[in-house]
């Protein structure tokens, strides 16, 4: 999260980009099977869609709205149509929105919830501050 005087918080959250190692890891464990057979050359696009995946999917929030970056769409939720927040079993966020439909935020987890609080501007309750 970013602050700089005279503007509003802004936060992004994403994959950390380290498992970017484990990708390219993949992909060069995949080039002598790549090469052993002719058309074999295919198994590229795998570490190749999930570099794109990583450094595409992400969710950003400011005083306005929270977007949610996917690969190939983004969403922008506006707070005005956000009733709550659901956290899943695994800890992942929901966002349910005032139709009661239920967009899922990439990358969001339940740790980050005072954060989202912060930037949100009072619109979501952090749930780790004190009772007043």
């Amino acid at each position: 999260m970013g602050t700089v005087p005279g503007t509003t918080p802004t936060a992004t959250f994403r994959i950390p980009l380290i498992a970017l190692i484990g990708v390219y890891a993949l992909a060069i464990c995949a080039t002598p099977v790549a090469f052993a057979v002719p058309g074999l050359q295919v198994l590229y696009a795998l570490p190749v869609g999930l570099t794109v995946w990583l450094l595409r999917t992400r969710t950003v929030a400011d005083a306005d709205a929270l977007v949610a970056h996917r690969v190939l769409r983004s969403r922008r939720l506006p707070w005005s149509e956000i009733d709550g927040l659901r956290v899943q079993e695994r800890s992942w966020v929901r966002v349910v929105l005032s139709t009661g439909e239920e967009v899922e935020l990439p990358a969001v987890r339940a740790r980050d919830l005072p954060v989202l609080a912060l930037v949100s501007g009072g619109r979501i309750d952090d749930p780790s501050a004190a009772p007043e």
